[in-house]
């Protein structure tokens, strides 16, 4: 028999075995083989490199799988151990020399419906505080990028926010503004669906684009030095925010649609005219977006999300669905290298300053092959460099470019009434 008719049988098996289990559900559809590139195998050069600059990643959902697996209690997701279940714990983010991160106050668009999507975001912030609270030899929350550059150096992990859907803020810029307060230090202007204000990347598109009160949030957000993020939302609304912001955006965790044709990706005219706004495309490495047959696969995911929330309202028994259709479609993992084409593909159009790393752990259900947690990130300092990319310009995508774009940001703040 072939290797690749073998493989074809054993993960047959594997799945009619896993559907007839009670066995947990968490990343079965990595049974499916990627494309097969060689193993990185990471240096001692590339350790040396990658640890005397550190990793600010722009999108970690993990307050959120606290939330939903541990029921928000530090007790039971204990983060100074090794974690099983998720993809951050203290130890890995030592390994993988994270400096700081944006951790994600997600609350899902379907909390806008019974009116708790400000409340649950909240509850969210309070949960990242009480996460630093709870580890204070590890974590520190910083507004800046001078703070980041600070606690960094002392040894911690310098913590921020990022509120993830306009959805959250009810349709009041006063809600805007005490989110900022809290310590959001971005928000994301859609999620999955499209709001009163703004089209999003996986909704029908209602206003083309932003609305005269999604400008004003634009506006607002460059007023308070909050970065406005451009992940979920729709390519129209990507560029009236960029037509209309003095300040460079981010995209906190999205990857390049010319490589991986989805629509939670970055167009190639985009990428233009983000390069001239002088922003940062946060790289994500949700195999669904990064991986090419994959992205064709999960181009309806959202809309499937959707119909499985309106179908299974409990979040548990959502989770539940969704990963049993995650096992019943399939899709390729790909590798490490699949995420480094996009990088390659947005460094060689719009240019090394605006590029970074927005992975989304804690917040997907499956991963490249070498990418399995926050551990990892030394093997795309590795790849990187394997393809030519100077030790000044891996330092440049792990960190440099998002403080750049946040003391961007603090500058137009500060000028503007």
């Amino acid at each position: 028999m072939s290797p690749m008719r073998l493989r074809t049988v054993q993960t047959l098996v594997l799945l009619l075995s896993v559907a007839s289990s009670s066995l947990p559900l968490r990343g079965l559809t990595s049974v499916v083989w990627g494309d097969e590139r060689p193993r990185v195998v990471l240096t001692e050069e590339a350790k040396r490199i990658h640890s005397a600059g550190f990793v600010f990643d722009g999108h970690n959902d993990l307050p959120w799988a606290i939330r939903t697996d541990f029921a928000s209690s530090l007790d039971r997701a204990d983060l100074s151990q090794h974690v099983p279940k998720l993809h951050t714990d203290i130890p890995r983010l030592r390994q993988g020399n994270v400096g700081a991160q944006f951790w994600s106050v997600y609350v899902p668009a379907s909390a806008s419906e019974d009116g708790t999507a400000l409340l649950k975001t909240l509850e969210q912030i309070e949960l990242v505080r009480a996460i630093v609270k709870r580890y204070p030899e590890t974590f520190e929350l910083a507004r800046t990028a001078s703070d980041v550059e600070r606690i960094q150096k002392s040894g911690k992990i310098a913590s921020l926010m990022g509120v993830e859907g306009g959805h959250c803020i009810e349709d009041s810029i006063e809600n805007l503004r005490r989110l900022h307060k809290l310590g959001a230090g971005y928000m994301t202007l859609t999620h999955s669906d499209t709001l009163a204000w703004a089209d999003a990347a996986t909704d029908e598109e209602k206003h083309g684009g932003l609305t005269e009160f999604g400008e004003e949030v634009v506006r607002e957000m460059n007023r308070l030095g909050m970065l406005i993020d451009l992940s979920h939302v729709s390519a129209e609304t990507m560029k009236d925010a960029l037509r209309i912001t003095k300040a460079p955006v981010i995209f906190s965790h999205s990857s390049a649609r010319a490589v991986a044709d989805h629509p939670r990706n970055v167009p190639d005219d985009v990428l233009l005219l983000t390069r001239e706004n002088g922003g940062v495309v946060m790289v994500n490495f949700f195999s669904g977006f990064v991986h090419p047959d994959s992205a064709r696969k999960r181009a309806n995911m959202f809309q499937v999300n959707r119909e499985l929330r309106e179908k299974y309202p409990n979040e548990s028994e959502y989770k539940i669905a969704r990963q049993r259709w995650d096992l019943e479609n399939p899709i390729q993992r790909g590798s490490l290298h699949d995420v480094v084409d996009h990088i390659d593909h947005i460094v060689k159009l719009a240019g090394i300053d605006h590029v970074g790393i927005g992975s989304d752990y804690d917040g997907i259900t499956l991963l490249p092959v070498q990418l399995d947690d926050v551990s990892t990130y030394p093997l795309i300092t590795q790849e990187m460099l394997n393809r030519g990319y100077s030790a000044s310009q891996v330092h440049q995508v792990m960190s440099g470019n998002i403080l750049r774009v946040m003391r961007q940001a603090e500058v137009v703040a500060a000028k503007t009434p």
